[in-house]
């Protein structure tokens, strides 16, 4: 008998072993927590990667959005769950590079060090410095001489308080020696309708969701935040051109509650790196939307983060940046 019972219990701690967890998951339906609202670059990566993911998994994957507060709700949200692989979080990745260092220590619902992990990652981008026509800035000094003429009076959108669109104007403020209006929306989707609109003047952010309003002459493009022209679009202007130090980017990836098994973490950024990495994928998003692929493996992910973590610090103290 007790050799039967021993046998079941040694049965039961093999079925719930890491490796096991791994080897089964997932079984039931996985929720992905956005960061941003419906529409925007990091949501729509998101549903395109969970489509497949959950094609190649056969299971349902819930993309739930929950912007604004900067990446608060959607974090917290994260946080709050049971750390097993089935709630995840899907945000550009300023929520572990730059946010934190805009904010007082314990200011956050969360602590993006020491709560999360970081799982895989899918693309970034330059940002683009994007105006509405009424607008009369032609280029990137036309636009800081009109900034400079009547301080505060231009007016941009942000994705939330510390997002990168916010961050990457603050930037533009402190290189240039000018002063904008921030308003802050939940996400970059409806910041950019309201831009389009001609309620706002301009916003920097990751310009892909935005290129048929460019086409369409909705939109004016007035520079990239990369270190040199974007081969897609070599007529447009670094931003550096005339913002001497000026870069910004955005990138995305998905990241976990701490405590999550590695071993289903391994599984989930290796069949997202398939996915990013397939030729079918790579053209139809990578490519439209004018990203990139960022670093494969969970270890070079969080390298890549850290590094640019210590860049955002750098630029955020120097500027003298900071939300509370």
């Amino acid at each position: 008998m007790k050799t039967l019972l021993s046998r079941l219990i040694l049965v039961g701690c093999l079925l719930t072993s890491p490796a096991a967890l791994a080897q089964s998951y997932p079984s039931r339906t996985v929720t992905i927590v956005v960061t941003s609202a419906a529409g925007a670059l990091t949501d729509v990566l998101t549903r395109a990667v969970a489509q497949r993911l959950s094609q190649d998994w056969g299971q349902s994957i819930v993309v739930e959005n929950r912007g604004g507060a900067g990446h608060n709700l959607a974090a917290t949200a994260v946080k709050s769950a049971p750390a097993d692989g089935y709630t995840l979080l899907s945000s550009e990745t300023g929520f572990a590079t730059s946010q934190p260092h805009l904010h007082a220590k314990g200011k956050l619902n969360y602590d993006a060090e020491t709560d999360f992990i970081p799982v895989a990652g899918y693309a970034g981008i330059p940002i683009g410095l994007l105006v509405n026509p009424s607008v009369p800035a032609k280029s990137v000094a036309e636009f800081i001489a009109l900034a400079k003429e009547e301080p505060g009076a231009m007016i941009y959108g942000t994705a939330g308080l510390g997002t990168a669109p916010h961050t990457a104007a603050l930037l533009l403020e402190s290189l240039a020696g000018i002063k904008m209006t921030a308003v802050h929306y939940r996400g970059a989707a409806p910041a950019l309708n309201d831009l389009i609109a001609g309620h706002i003047n301009m916003i920097t952010m990751g310009p892909s969701v935005a290129l048929p309003a460019v086409k369409d002459g909705k939109l004016n493009m007035l520079g990239f935040g990369s270190e040199r022209r974007v081969a897609q679009f070599p007529d447009v202007p670094t931003v550096a051109e005339t913002v001497r130090g000026y870069e910004a980017a955005v990138s995305f990836g998905l990241f976990a509650a701490k405590g999550t098994p590695r071993e289903i973490l391994i599984k989930i950024n290796t069949d997202v790196q398939k996915i990013i990495k397939d030729p079918e994928f790579h053209k139809r998003f990578l490519e439209a939307l004018v990203v990139q692929p960022i670093p494969g493996s969970m270890d070079a992910f969080a390298e890549y983060l850290r590094k640019d973590s210590a860049k955002w610090a750098k630029v955020i103290k120097d500027a003298n940046l900071k939300i509370d």
